[in-house]
């Protein structure tokens, strides 16, 4: 960990990130082992003391669920520092957003207010800027999305096995993310048909400006765009 530092605090950030999701996964699969402790204790450092604490507790009540959840949140924290980091950096050249995944989390803990502020001011700030970023959906990352999402990957892994191989088909764009989660809580808290017909003129520009060959893009994007006009005729 400290040499990654001395390379590069951003690459650090998110190597952690990416370790506390790991070790999330393998306890959600395969229970506790003293080699996911060492893991954390290394990754987390001071707060390992916190760690163990959830740790303990957990393995008397037989319940791996807040510690899980812990993990999940504490990746996050990293990914959002990375975010900043990222945008201290290149900032003035490109719009670098670095809500997303906070906005992404707040969905999957069923925070809809709090993840469609997010969100929209997201939509609001890339729908035509200049944005090289992207949520990579993969095997430790996973875990965050909803089940559409990772659906909608493994549609596209299907369709085209090599895609895994191409950073545009195994990831998803800030923009697209943040239109889907957009929609999803506006669906979740009732919003107005004015509302919504906004957001479906937001999705058919976003069509038109992300590449066609980003495949897990344009997939979401038909998804969403399908299930507005299907919730308005169902309000009727």
């Amino acid at each position: 960990m400290n040499e990654l530092t001395k390379i590069d605090k951003r690459f650090a950030f998110y190597f952690s990130a990416v370790a506390l999701l790991h070790v999330a996964r393998m306890i959600s699969t395969n229970g506790f082992s003293d080699k996911l402790m060492n893991i954390l204790s290394t990754v987390v450092g001071r707060d390992s003391i916190c760690c163990h604490s959830i740790l303990s507790r957990c393995k008397t009540e037989r319940n791996t669920s807040e510690l899980v959840e812990f993990l999940q949140k504490s990746a996050v924290t990293h990914l959002t520092k990375y975010r900043q980091l990222r945008a201290q950096e290149f900032g003035s050249l490109i719009t670098v957003v670095t809500t997303d995944f906070e906005a992404l989390y707040a969905y999957k803990r069923g925070a809809y207010q709090q993840c469609l502020r997010l969100s929209t001011q997201i939509v609001h700030t890339l729908l035509y800027a200049v944005c090289l970023h992207g949520v990579p959906v993969c095997t430790e990352l996973i875990q965050l999305f909803d089940d559409d999402i990772v659906s909608l990957t493994a549609l596209t892994l299907i369709a085209n096995p090599n895609c895994r191989l191409k950073s545009t088909d195994s990831g998803i764009s800030q923009l697209t993310l943040s239109l889907y989660l957009m929609t999803q809580c506006q669906l979740k808290l009732h919003h107005s048909l004015t509302s919504l017909a906004q957001t479906l003129d937001y999705i058919k520009v976003a069509q038109r400006r992300i590449p066609r060959e980003n495949t897990l893009d344009q997939l979401t994007l038909k998804l969403i765009k399908r299930k507005l006009p299907l919730a308005v005729s169902q309000s009727y």
